[in-house]
């Protein structure tokens, strides 16, 4: 059980599922999974394939899958993709051909219903790491943050736990436990780069069209971060609520606003407060319908589970 570090509300809140989590009629599945938090860390990694990692592992990813499995919001959704595909049990480490192609989010989600289904709190977080390749560039990103009971919430990346990611980008930390310098929770993030200590330029996304980066992609990060704190684990291209066009656009007021989330959304989370400006400002609570901006297979008004 979750120390008295946590308070109740908090522990009971993050260690049951959410919408996106709960693996629902597929939740038999889980009963065959270790109850080591660093072997569901590994099971993790092995149900997935990265769509950007079929040229590392000299896999081709069909096209199909390529476009459309990144677009599944709902662990049960995820679980049924990759049992048709190879009905094993989840324990069973998968071949490229029978994974689901994801991206961070997706790795972070399913560990996230591993944890929440063993009854340990768990959340994701949005924000920026800065271990996937470019020399002081802050890559957009997800992972899990989880309890323990002696040292408080911690961080797990479920993309690192395959030896030949970690020796390619020459990760030196346990994936169960990644540096908080190296993984820059939104709010953090937003923090250095309002007190000048950080160029916003060096946070976003390398993409072949050019860099997609600066003020306003914090401040969406930030968005998908308040929402994941309310257990509403979107798909990282859901758009909704306040936000500029561009940094060129970004305002006073916007700034402000965005201020109030960076105070609830950092290292340290008061739990009431989150809950509080997520749930009482329309400006960010997810909305039954968000505009999903998929990279692949263009915009999109998605209506969200209840």
């Amino acid at each position: 059980m979750p120390s008295a570090d946590l308070a109740p509300e908090a522990a009971a809140f993050y260690a049951t599922h959410s919408t996106c989590s709960d693996p629902g009629a597929l939740a038999p599945l889980y009963s065959g999974l270790p109850a080591d938090r660093a072997q569901l860390l590994t099971v993790a990694r092995h149900l997935i394939i990265h769509r950007l990692e079929g040229e590392h592992f000299h896999y081709a990813i069909p096209r199909e899958r390529l476009h459309n499995d990144a677009e599944t919001r709902y662990v049960d959704d995820i679980l049924r993709i990759i049992t048709e595909r190879n009905d094993a049990p989840l324990a069973l480490r998968r071949e490229f051909a029978d994974r689901f192609v994801g991206v961070c989010r997706d790795f972070a989600l399913l560990y996230c219903s591993f944890l929440r289904q063993a009854g340990i709190p768990a959340r994701l977080r949005s924000g920026f790491a800065d271990y996937w390749g470019a020399d002081g560039f802050h890559f957009d990103h997800v992972v899990t943050e989880y309890w323990d009971d002696e040292r408080g919430w911690l961080l797990a990346d479920p993309q690192l736990p395959d030896p030949s990611i970690t020796d390619r980008y020459e990760v030196d930390f346990d994936p169960m436990d990644v540096p908080r310098d190296r993984f820059l929770v939104a709010g953090s993030a937003w923090r250095a780069i309002r007190a000048g200590e950080a160029d916003p330029k060096t946070f976003g996304l390398l993409l072949p069209d050019g860099p997609l980066v600066g003020e306003r992609f914090v401040a969406g990060n930030m968005r998908l971060d308040l929402a994941a704190l309310n257990k509403v684990e979107t798909l990282l291209w859901d758009v909704w609520g306040t936000e500029a066009d561009g940094d060129g656009e970004m305002t006073d007021a916007i700034r402000e606003l965005y201020d109030r989330v960076a105070e609830v959304a950092g290292d340290d989370v008061p739990f009431g407060a989150a809950r509080t400006l997520f749930t009482e400002n329309d400006e960010l609570r997810t909305p039954a319908t968000v505009l999903s901006l998929a990279p692949f297979n263009g915009p999109a008004q998605v209506a969200l589970r209840a």
